[in-house]
C-alpha cells in the first residue's frame, strides 16, 4: 500500500472528469489516496465538476490556473501540492487506465525514484505515433539527450523527486529529459493504451513540433553548435564563391572572411548574453492559481494577500 498523489491535469475534460474520478477511487482506493485535478484554465464545466467531487471526497483537491498555461505548468503545480510519499501522473482522458498503474507500483522499490510506462500498441493516430517516435530518435541519436526509451507521462515518481525536478525551472521544463539529470534509478514498464472515449485531443501537430523544439533547445548544446557551423560555413562558402567568379581576389576574400568573423561572433556572443540576461530579468511566474481548495503559496497566487483561495484549506 503506498501514499499515493494521483495528479489528473484537466484542459477542458467536462467529458471525462467524473469517469476519471470512478476509475481512480475504484483501482486505486485502497491505498493512502490523494487526488488533485489541475485545471489548466478550462473553459467549459470541468471546474465546477471537480469541485462539486471535492465537495463530496475529502481526498479530491483542485488547483484551477488563472489562465492556460500548458501542460508542463498543470503536472509542475499538481507535483508541487501534492502532500503524499508517491505521486502517479494520469492524464484525465483516461488512455493509460488507473488499472494499469497496478503496473507501476509493482515496479517501484526502495531503490527506485520513478517508473514510467511504455505504452503497449499505442491507439493513438499514426501522426502522433510517428512524430513522437521521431522526435524521441532524434533527441537520444543525434542531440545525445537521455530519455527514458518510450516513456509517457503515465509515471510513478518519489513526490521529493519530482518536486526536485520541477523547481529546477529550466527554460524547457521537460520531465523525461530532466529526471533523468538528477537520477538514474528510474524503469519502464509496459503498460496497456487505450483510444481516447471522450473529449478531444489537445495535443496538435504544431503543440507535437513546438514541444519537440523545446526539448532540442532547451536539454541540448548540438543546435547552438550546428548553427555556429552552418554559419560559419555559409561564409566560407560565400567567400570561395567570390573569388571563384573573379569578383575579389583571394587576399580580399580572406579579409572579407576575418571581417565577417569578427563581427558575426561578438554579435552572436552578445546576443546570446543579452537572452541570458532578459531570462534573468523575471516575467511572469510558471503559473497562477486563481482558485484552488488548497493552501497556496503567495508567489502562486493571481490575488495576494488571502491566506486561502476558493475552498478552504485542508
Amino acid at each position: 500500500m503506498l501514499s499515493l498523489t494521483v495528479v489528473v491535469p484537466c484542459l477542458d475534460e467536462e467529458d471525462n472528469v467524473d469517469a476519471a474520478y470512478h476509475a481512480i477511487t475504484g483501482e486505486l482506493g485502497g491505498h493512502d489516496l490523494e487526488i488533485v485535478f489541475v485545471d489548466d484554465g478550462s473553459t467549459d464545466a470541468t471546474l465546477a465538476l471537480v469541485q462539486q467531487l471535492a465537495a463530496n471526497d475529502h481526498r479530491v483537491h483542485y488547483l484551477s490556473f488563472a489562465r492556460r498555461f500548458g501542460f508542463e505548468a498543470a503536472f509542475a503545480a499538481g507535483y508541487k501540492y501534492a502532500s503524499k510519499a508517491w505521486v502517479l501522473h494520469i492524464d484525465a482522458d483516461l488512455q493509460s487506465h488507473p488499472a494499469e498503474a497496478h503496473r507501476l507500483i509493482a515496479a517501484a522499490a526502495e531503490r527506485v525514484d520513478a517508473v514510467f510506462g511504455v505504452r503497449d500498441q499505442r491507439a493513438d493516430p499514426w501522426s502522433r505515433r510517428w512524430g513522437s517516435a521521431v522526435s524521441g530518435w532524434i533527441a537520444r541519436r543525434l542531440l545525445g539527450i537521455e530519455l527514458p526509451q518510450g516513456a509517457t507521462s503515465f509515471r510513478l515518481v518519489r513526490t521529493g523527486i519530482a518536486r526536485r525536478v520541477v523547481e529546477l525551472r529550466r527554460p524547457a521544463p521537460y520531465f523525461l529529459a530532466t529526471l533523468p539529470r538528477i537520477t538514474d534509478r528510474y524503469v519502464t514498464v509496459r503498460t496497456a493504451h487505450r483510444a481516447r472515449r471522450a473529449g478531444t485531443s489537445k495535443f496538435t501537430v504544431a503543440r507535437l513540433a513546438g514541444h519537440a523544439l523545446d526539448l532540442y533547445v532547451g536539454h541540448s548544446t548540438a543546435p547552438a553548435t550546428g548553427a555556429t557551423i552552418l554559419l560559419c560555413a555559409g561564409m566560407l562558402a560565400a567567400c570561395a564563391a567570390l573569388v571563384l567568379f573573379g569578383v575579389i581576389g583571394s587576399a580580399a576574400a580572406l579579409a572579407v572572411l576575418l571581417f565577417a568573423y569578427l563581427v558575426t561572433l561578438p554579435s552572436v556572443a552578445l546576443l546570446l548574453r543579452y537572452s541570458a540576461m532578459a531570462a534573468g530579468r523575471g516575467g511572469p511566474a510558471l503559473y497562477y492559481v486563481r482558485e484552488s481548495d488548497l493552501a497556496i503559496d503567495e508567489s502562486d497566487r493571481l490575488h495576494l494577500g488571502h491566506n486561502r483561495i476558493g475552498g478552504g484549506a485542508r
